[in-house]
């Protein structure tokens, strides 16, 4: 029998932790396709194509904060992604100032995982996060009510193992020199974003309302 909602021609079913341990591990964006970002003129040089894109997967890391009461600065890394490359903002003035009107921009759909506490950021800083959609609640059709994060979604939809390291995760994201382990597990954050999104959009599986703003904005960018 199925699970209550569960879609009947849903064939995919949530794999155990240990399961995903003993899938093929999530294969990355090639190097030469993560663009690290900090200073106007790089961002001027990809301007054409990231604010060409209707679909951007996305995400932020933040410095962690290890003492009660201690107020996060955050966010120190804005990373936006295509199906082809991942964009690292490291935050500053000039980085800012660039993505402000593509983050508020409701016609260039921002796909991501837990994206309350982002908006929440941003708007301390000012600026509206537009456009964003929450895939983590995108799986009742698999007869999954409760959020889904990033790795359980990926192994569900594509069964890959998408490792997520604490120790990266909770690295000091404010630094000037990322390590290539950051680099690499950020671009991984906004690049699966963009492969749930488009393989939900092929199993007509979203939110219809989610898939008729999708389609609006796509026709509107390619007119």
């Amino acid at each position: 029998m199925l699970p209550p909602h569960k879609h009947p021609l849903i064939e995919y079913t949530l794999p155990s932790l240990e399961d995903i341990r003993h899938y093929p591990r999530f294969r990355n964006l090639a190097p030469e396709h993560i663009l690290l970002i900090s200073s106007r003129v790089q961002c001027q040089s990809i301007e054409t194509d990231i604010k060409a894109a209707v679909l951007l997967g996305f995400d932020t890391e933040s410095k962690p904060t290890f003492t009660k009461g201690e107020i996060s600065t955050g966010p120190h890394l804005i990373q936006l992604a295509t199906a082809e490359k991942a964009y690292l903002f490291q935050v500053n003035t000039e980085t800012l100032e660039f993505l402000k009107p593509i983050l508020c921009n409701p016609a260039q759909i921002k796909v991501g995982f837990g994206l309350k506490n982002d908006a929440h950021l941003f708007r301390k800083k000012g600026i509206e996060l537009n456009g964003s959609i929450d895939l983590a609640k995108s799986f009742s059709a698999f007869g999954i009510n409760n959020p889904l994060g990033v790795k359980n979604a990926m192994a569900l939809l594509f069964q890959v193992h998408f490792q997520k390291n604490k120790k990266i995760s909770t690295s000091n994201w404010a630094k000037k020199n990322l390590s290539v382990e950051q680099i690499f597990y950020a671009a991984a954050d906004a690049y699966a974003p963009v492969l749930i999104f488009n393989k939900l959009m092929k199993l007509q599986l979203l939110d219809p309302s989610i898939s008729r703003k999708f389609n609006i904005e796509s026709e509107k960018n390619n007119a």
